[in-house]
């Protein structure tokens, strides 16, 4: 399955890219992550438990980053594994770029495969799935991507700038796809539910 999306975020590239690479903001920006573990640079792992329609399973996967060009782009490969739920292996290009704004425009593009019960779904119900798990996704990011930046970055902070910065986020129509896995960004979010 073709995967491809993009999401503009209010904060600058440099802080949009430190939170793609920060386990914690990550985990808390995945619905459902019971454990996200950095085990290196390049490579992490995690535990999510997902519903998608009637299948609901612990997933367990792995994500390795590859092509890195910090601020800018990498592209992650991961695979995951939930029992007889299936499996999901994916490689989704990720990118960055700034706006004039200092908001940040995110790109995704790759290709999936699924197995197993999840595969018997059909892409109309996994395409669905997939599009509110992202959606949710990043609404959770850019929440605690906005909070930090308006604590950090704004001395005289007043409630009015935080509940607009955590409103700006704008979501972009997304193809009707249909695999999901989970984050670093989309892959890591796609091969998490999956795994």
């Amino acid at each position: 399955m073709d995967l491809s999306g993009e999401y503009k975020i209010p904060a600058p590239k440099q802080r949009v890219w430190e939170c793609l690479n920060d386990p914690e903001i990550l985990k808390k920006s995945i619905k459902g992550c019971q454990t996200l573990d950095k085990i290196s640079d390049n490579e992490f792992t995690a535990k999510v438990k997902a519903k998608i329609g009637p299948v609901s399973a612990n997933f367990t996967g792995s994500v390795n980053l590859k092509d890195i060009d910090p601020p800018n782009s990498y592209t992650i490969e991961g695979q995951g594994k939930g029992g007889a739920a299936g499996f999901a292996k994916g490689s989704v290009k990720i990118n960055l770029s700034e706006n004039e704004d200092k908001t940040t425009t995110l790109t995704y593009s790759g290709k999936s495969q699924v197995g197993g019960k999840i595969a018997q779904l059909g892409s109309r119900l996994i395409g669905g799935a997939v599009k509110n798990t992202a959606d949710d996704f990043f609404n959770n990011f850019c929440s605690l991507v906005s909070d930090t930046d308006v604590l950090q970055d704004t001395p005289n902070t007043n409630n009015e700038t935080a509940d607009k910065s955590k409103n700006d986020v704008v979501k972009y129509s997304m193809p009707y796809w249909g695999w999901i896995t989970s984050l670093i960004i989309l892959i890591l979010l796609i091969v998490f539910f999956f795994s």
